[in-house]
């Protein structure tokens, strides 16, 4: 068993970026050894209209079914979507002020990107 590592980011959704509260509705996994791009995310719209009753959470929805869209090079994503997976995964970990926003990259070792992308999941969004 070999271990790769990995680079991930968590996605922040911030309805009112001025006020910079966020909750945490993604993640994106990134491993160059591995040849692979993951995006998972998962919504609870309660969670974010505590921060802003009048969010958008389907906009929200749709902005983080992009950013897979762009991870899995679907055409759907645009020109993004065509470019190599370590251009895609930089582009969408860089910092923007969006109310769909990338934290901070960390790193990590895996023999599986996909259980791993699940496992951060799990950990930091549901």
């Amino acid at each position: 068993m070999s271990y790769e590592p990995f680079d991930y980011v968590i996605l922040r959704a911030a309805p009112r970026v001025h006020r910079g509260e966020f909750i945490n509705v993604g993640v994106l996994l990134y491993c160059r050894n591995c040849d692979y791009l993951g995006a998972a995310w998962h919504v609870d719209p309660d969670r974010l209209r505590a921060l802003d009753p009048a969010v958008d959470v389907g906009a929200v929805c749709a902005s983080l079914e992009h950013i897979r869209a762009i991870c899995a090079g679907d055409q759907s994503g645009g020109p993004a979507a065509s470019t190599s997976i370590g251009e895609r995964f930089r582009w969408l970990a860089a910092p923007r002020s969006t109310v769909v926003h990338p934290g901070p990259i960390h790193g990590g070792l895996t023999t599986d990107p996909a259980a791993d992308l699940a496992h951060l999941l799990n950990t930091y969004v549901r």
